[in-house]
């Protein structure tokens, strides 16, 4: 069995790598759009031609199962790629709810960092007002992050400059729950954790996504027998990007093992 993982680029290792943990006995398919890559400053049309294009590629390869691992992407294109395909597809979406909830008897706001495109559809803005009665939660769109990501920029110093730059205008000190609304964020979820004031929470949508998927492979009846072997492709067919795929991988595995190694 084989479960498919799709993204733009790099971003959906950030989930991958919780199913790696989680679900070790499948084996999975990688593959990066990097025809196309950054989405989130894209159209909508645009980039759900991309996103069949590419999922079209993998059927092929012979998926099992698909986890659209991108924010953006499942917001244009999960519910027409679930009438489409008959496998299980599991989307992402940001991880507003379970923020409001943590946040309800804190008095504290909830800040969403996300790309611009995901910010402006009507997906998100339906989630949103379904779970925040409150007004509560606010939205910052981060369109240079997804470049950084794409590019390994992980210096500390030039990292948390420009988170800097982006908070300046917010009180900190007002915000329970920062959310990181694209796979390509939790990259930095440990230079966040350091200049974050202490009583900031950072959560993401990767580990509620993984667990979707267990109890979707459950529900069909799709045992894994795998030892957990990824193979990689993307769209450009550059070797290159393959090799850069697995050290995102492998660097982003390290910062998993750092925090759990805090945390304990």
């Amino acid at each position: 069995m084989t479960i498919g993982f799709f993204d733009s680029g790099i971003g959906g290792l950030s989930v991958l790598a919780e199913s790696l943990r989680r679900l070790p006995d499948q084996d999975y398919l990688y593959m990066a759009d990097t025809l196309h890559v950054p989405y989130g400053s894209k159209t909508k049309d645009e980039v759900r031609d991309y996103i069949f294009e590419a999922v079209g590629t993998m059927m092929e390869q012979g998926i099992d199962a698909l986890v659209v691992a991108c924010n953006t992407a499942t917001s244009i294109a999960v519910e027409e790629l679930r009438s489409v395909y008959d496998l299980p597809i599991v989307g992402m979406e940001p991880a507003v709810k379970p923020a409001v909830e943590m946040n309800r008897v804190t008095g504290k706001r909830v800040l969403v960092l996300a790309t611009p495109l995901t910010l402006k559809l009507p997906r998100y803005y339906a989630l949103v007002s379904r779970v925040d009665e409150g007004g509560i939660v606010d939205s910052l769109p981060l369109p240079e992050l997804v470049h950084y990501c794409e590019s390994l920029q992980f210096d500390p110093q030039v990292m948390e400059a420009y988170f800097r730059s982006k908070f300046a205008e917010y009180n900190l000190d007002d915000y329970g729950i920062i959310v990181l609304g694209c796979t390509h964020y939790p990259f930095y979820r440990n230079i966040l954790r350091g200049m974050l004031p202490s009583h900031i929470e950072i959560v993401d949508g990767n580990a509620g996504t993984v667990r979707r998927l267990s109890a979707l492979l459950n529900r069909f009846g799709i045992v894994g027998h795998g030892s957990g072997k990824v193979r990689f492709m993307c769209t450009g067919n550059e070797p290159a990007y393959i090799d850069k795929m697995q050290t995102a991988l492998s660097y982003y595995e390290s910062n998993l093992a750092q925090r759990e190694e805090s945390i304990s």
